[in-house]
């Protein structure tokens, strides 16, 4: 599968994975920021997601083999990998399975286990707009609107509407998501490990990583560090850009 991309800067390569219901859009602000002379940012669309081919295929197996043959495609050598929410979980997955393909893991927001399924209600306000008969973008939001009261998550769930000859649509994958969303909820398997350097970033206010995670984490990932943003959730690249990108920065230079 090849899949969209965007490139930025120059040198060491670094692709930046979203999570589920994003795109490669989402980390363009942060990619512009880390992207110079020294690295080349490769913002990826997943499969399902943005700009990217849709596929029955859908879990962590498959998007862990689109970033190794993404890697390929492109030449990459040793890319270092950083991913969010679902794009961690992934980068998780390739970093036990492919060692010898990457420098380095950042994974943001995201840990080893396996997770209750959540996004039940941004798939049933996805699923509730009424794609087919919309005039305008303002009725998608009045309609998501009646699930999501956060403008925020409004706005992001927005960059997923395109207009085309025919009106609108999603460009995401919402049918072949809503039915394997328990597949994004999977645990990588416990025996799986690695020691390469990985890099963990947790929001202080998130509840994605636990301090129970951290026994885990160490057990998988031996060379593992965790650092926490202070002000921070889940979205910590949007809420603290600037903190994230000093400790990615750090933990690239070492």
């Amino acid at each position: 599968m090849e899949l969209f991309y965007r490139t930025l800067g120059k040198g060491q390569p670094v692709i930046i994975l979203h999570g589920i219901f994003g795109t490669s859009d989402n980390w363009q602000t942060f990619g512009k920021k880390l992207a110079d002379d020294r690295y080349k940012v490769y913002l990826i669309d997943q499969r399902n997601h943005g700009n990217s081919p849709h596929s029955d295929q859908f879990d962590y197996q498959v998007l862990s083999n689109d970033i190794k043959d993404f890697s390929e495609q492109h030449q990459l050598n040793k890319p270092v990998v950083l991913g969010h929410s679902m794009g961690g979980k992934a980068a998780l997955f390739f970093g036990v399975q492919y060692p010898e393909l990457y420098d380095k893991l950042i994974v943001v927001d995201m840990a080893p286990k396996a997770y209750p399924v959540r996004h039940d209600n941004i798939i049933k306000a996805l699923e509730a707009v009424k794609i087919d008969s919309i005039q305008h973008r303002k009725e998608a939001e009045e309609q998501l609107a009646v699930y999501i009261q956060e403008p925020g998550v409004r706005q992001f769930l927005m960059k997923n509407l395109k207009r085309t000859e025919q009106g609108f649509s999603w460009k995401l994958n919402l049918q072949v998501i809503s039915e394997k969303l328990e597949n994004i909820a999977e645990g990588l398997p416990t025996d799986q490990t690695t020691d390469k350097p990985v890099l963990f970033i947790r929001g202080e206010k998130s509840d994605y990583i636990t301090a129970e995670d951290e026994a885990t984490i160490k057990k998988q990932f031996s060379n593992a560090r965790l650092v926490t943003i202070p002000g921070a959730g889940h979205w910590v690249h949007a809420e603290q850009p600037e903190m994230l990108y000093k400790e990615i920065e750090k933990f690239l230079k070492e």
